[in-house]
């Protein structure tokens, strides 16, 4: 979903509470990351990997001048062989420490009792832990913040993502280099889709 279409969705959705709810969780995402400074890991289960919001992060760290906002895709099925950036395996949350922000994305309870339980030991080591997921059961006990996204709401959990990534990094402050705000990148970026071909003469 690129930056019109995000636009256009929260036009749709103003009026409802789901701005305001999914701002104020990408503004506690991105205050951990950019004051703790440790990292960002991302996790899903077995069965949902957040690729999509792991590569919407990663854009909005580049375009916000934000790079604590890039995280660190932990999977579940991990191989050696993979390439770097998809061979980090569940070990790291083991390693998690304090200092890190732990984001955990699942679709659906329960969620599942091995991840529960790495979660349970990286916020016993003091990484923050903040969930996307139906709101409920064992995961949102433990998490210090949560972003409820229960079936049958008029929002599935993949369009939530969308709006938490650019949140994220439209909260972020201008960088020296020169990138703006999110408004001021749709604005150009809405010039540049509308703007007619150049001239060949």
């Amino acid at each position: 979903m690129d930056a019109v279409r995000v636009a256009w969705l929260r036009e749709v959705l103003s009026g409802t509470e789901w701005l305001g709810a999914t701002r104020r969780f990408a503004g506690v995402l991105r205050g951990s990351v950019v004051s703790h400074g440790g990292g960002l890991l991302l996790v899903g289960t077995p069965e949902y990997e957040p690729w999509h919001l792991a590569a919407h992060l990663v854009d909005e760290a580049a375009w916000s001048g934000t790079p604590e906002l890039a995280p660190t895709l932990v999977r579940h099925d991990a191989r050696p062989s993979d390439p770097a950036h998809l061979a980090v395996g569940l070990g790291r949350l083991e390693a998690a420490r304090r200092g890190e922000t732990l984001l955990v994305v699942v679709p659906e309870e329960p969620e599942p009792a091995p991840l529960l339980g790495r979660v349970h030991e990286a916020r016993r080591a003091g990484a923050t832990v903040l969930a996307l997921g139906p709101g409920g059961g064992e995961l949102a006990a433990m998490a210090h913040e949560t972003l409820a996204v229960p079936a049958g709401e008029e929002l599935d959990l993949d369009t939530v993502q969308h709006l938490v990534s650019a949140a994220a990094g439209e909260n972020a402050l201008p960088s020296g280099r020169g990138r703006g705000r999110f408004r001021d990148r749709l604005s150009r970026l809405t010039e540049l889709l509308t703007a007619p071909p150049p001239s060949r003469w």
